[in-house]
């Protein structure tokens, strides 16, 4: 399977990339990237929603100077995945158990036969949702966990019960493969740098949009009604009383200041209750920590590298 490779965002070296199939007959497009020599240890990296592989390349290249191989896939529904619906713009999911679906696949045909160990990932927002109920579950595939923007919570009034039965009733209706209200198929990313919600980088903001515009097939247009209710249902499972304190697994969360798409404060209230887990808000960082500016970058790799131990050089 190709990845996208323009000038502004060329394609890291080392790579293997290809399709696997899911326990559900889904076709996921996933990518590994082999550690430097002398160095063990792999970061599996879970993208948020509407992202794809080619948009963490310079992440995969931070990841390997630091002496650490990296797998990433598409989750279903986007990227070069295969999509859920005849309208492939359409961002949907029935329930956010078929991610899960997805990352076992990804685990038991990409990174435990191929990638070498200690395992840590790296999630983004909708995919520190996905791990969050993974890690609640039992799995004990990594040492340690390390998320930007989880979408533990949205803001204000979004994920209230007037919405929530609003969105439910609709879905009961037949419709929850159809747009949120407001919402259609133009490409998320893609909007004029200024005001955007995402970062405060014009750099980086207009590689991401390069890579979209080299092939539009890569993105997501709006959620449907279908994913939005799977969402609001894992956000209340997020709040129930003992879920925080049910994750075993040490857990880093990075929060951003400046954040408008998730809830910097249900993240911050969430880490408290985890048993082995901390926080650190970045101030003045938008919603994608490592798409941002370096000054906000710099902060977010000290906390990765104090937190994310490797595995020394072998004399």
């Amino acid at each position: 399977m190709t990845l996208v490779s323009i000038p502004a965002n060329p394609v890291p070296d080392d790579v293997v990339s290809g399709i696997i199939k899911t326990s559900d007959g889904v076709e996921l497009r996933f990518a590994r990237f082999a550690p430097p020599a002398g160095r063990k240890g792999t970061v599996c990296v879970f993208t948020g929603r509407g992202e794809y592989i080619e948009k963490y390349f310079e992440t995969v290249r931070d990841l390997r100077e630091r002496g650490f191989a990296v797998a990433i896939m598409d989750w279903r529904g986007q990227g070069h995945s295969a999509r859920q619906l005849r309208d492939a713009r359409k961002g949907y999911v029935r329930s956010f158990n078929d991610y899960q679906i997805d990352l076992a696949a990804f685990m038991h045909q990409v990174v435990l036969p191929d990638c070498p160990p200690p395992y840590f990932a790296l999630a983004h927002s909708m995919g520190g949702a996905v791990l969050l109920r993974v890690l609640h579950d039992g799995a004990r595939w990594f040492d340690r966990v390390v998320m930007t923007a989880p979408m533990i919570g949205l803001p204000g009034r979004t994920t209230s019960w007037p919405v929530r039965t609003l969105v439910r009733a609709v879905r009961f209706a037949g419709l929850g493969g159809s747009y949120i209200p407001g919402g259609g198929s133009r490409l998320v990313g893609i909007d004029p740098f200024i005001d955007n919600p995402v970062t405060s980088d014009p750099v980086r903001y207009a590689r991401n949009v390069a890579v979209l515009e080299e092939d539009p097939t890569l993105g997501l247009g709006s959620p449907t009604i279908a994913w939005t209710d799977a969402a609001f249902r894992v956000i209340m499972e997020f709040r129930e009383t003992y879920y925080p304190s049910r994750i075993r697994q040490p857990v880093l969360m990075l929060a951003a200041s400046h954040d408008t798409i998730v809830s910097t404060s249900a993240i911050e209230e969430f880490s408290y209750h985890l048993r082995a887990g901390s926080h650190l808000v970045i101030a003045g960082a938008k919603h994608e920590i490592l798409q941002e500016q370096d000054r906000y970058r710099s902060q977010f790799w000290a906390a990765f590298d104090a937190f994310v131990p490797g595995t020394p050089l072998f004399k």
